[in-house]
């Protein structure tokens, strides 16, 4: 898909993702390699847009599997659908066990999940493990026999393998530790808060009215609020949020005022609100 790093960069910025020297880095590798992303970090710095932002570029299909506890095989890779064959089976009286069961246990019944889904055809898709560390334990072990060989066992079927390979990104907020098993077979990427520099190039981006006095106060004030020991720190979808909100509200600068009444489009505990209105000081930003 990429024919370099900086490829990477520029092909990226268009969808308006703009990635560090190391997200472009990893996701040029990944596709050279073949290998699967696993991308780590707090929630809201960008990683599930990451692979929205690859899928656009590369004009591909998005297939998403959103990760919970309690997902199992039949949500994940693929099901039966049964109304579909009792139906079946109901129509065709007449007929035998063998010759109905050849009829039920074909293509026209199967349901495809998005394992099943990202893995068939030829048409280029992104598969995203979204918040891979919220499913079971016991769901690594069905991941690990799709990544390993990007194919699947549909006993009455037999073996699908891919005749194209997806490009595969997990992300985690490692809720839970991953096995070795899993991450061995993946590049490992962690994407943590920007730097402030960054950080005001997206402000910009996402919200292009704020002017840029405005977007490095506001910059300043979420890099202050991350240094504080608060139950949630925000998040850069927040700080982008924050930036919108201020725009809506018409406001040239920060005064305490201001931060004050919007405080909670970037922190979601009151504790936090709290501590935050003690300690933040407009002034020494």
């Amino acid at each position: 898909m990429f024919t370099s790093v900086d490829d990477v960069s520029a092909r990226l910025a268009e969808t308006g993702y703009l990635a560090s020297p190391a997200v472009a880095t990893t996701v040029f590798l990944a596709d050279r390699l073949g290998k699967p992303l696993l991308v780590e970090g707090p929630a809201g710095v960008g990683k599930t847009e990451l692979a929205k932002a690859v899928a656009e570029v590369a004009g591909a299909r998005l297939v998403r599997l959103q990760c919970y506890e309690g997902v199992d095989e039949s949500r994940a890779l693929y099901e039966w659908n049964h109304a579909k064959q009792l139906l079946r089976i109901s129509a065709g009286r007449d007929e035998t066990w063998d010759e109905a069961r050849t009829d039920i246990f074909s293509e026209e019944f199967l349901l495809t999940r998005p394992l099943l889904t990202a893995i068939r055809g030829d048409d280029p898709k992104v598969l995203l493990i979204d918040e891979t560390d919220k499913a079971d334990v016991e769901v690594e072990g069905l991941l690990l026999e799709v990544l390993s060989d990007f194919q699947v066992t549909v006993p009455e079927l037999g073996t699908i393998t891919a005749t194209r390979r997806p490009f595969v990104v997990l992300t985690s907020n490692a809720s839970r530790e991953l096995s070795e098993a899993l991450r061995r077979r993946c590049l490992f990427l962690h994407i943590g808060f920007p730097d402030e520099e960054l950080e005001r190039r997206i402000v910009r981006l996402k919200v292009p009215g704020l002017d840029e006095a405005l977007a490095r106060s506001v910059v300043r004030v979420v890099g202050a609020l991350r240094a504080m020991d608060l139950r949630k720190v925000p998040s850069v979808a927040e700080t982008v949020d924050w930036a919108h909100t201020l725009l809506t509200l018409g406001a040239g600068s920060l005064d305490e005022t201001v931060v004050r009444a919007t405080l909670g489009v970037l922190l979601k505990h009151q504790d936090d609100v709290l501590k935050a209105s003690a300690k933040l000081d407009l002034d020494a930003l």
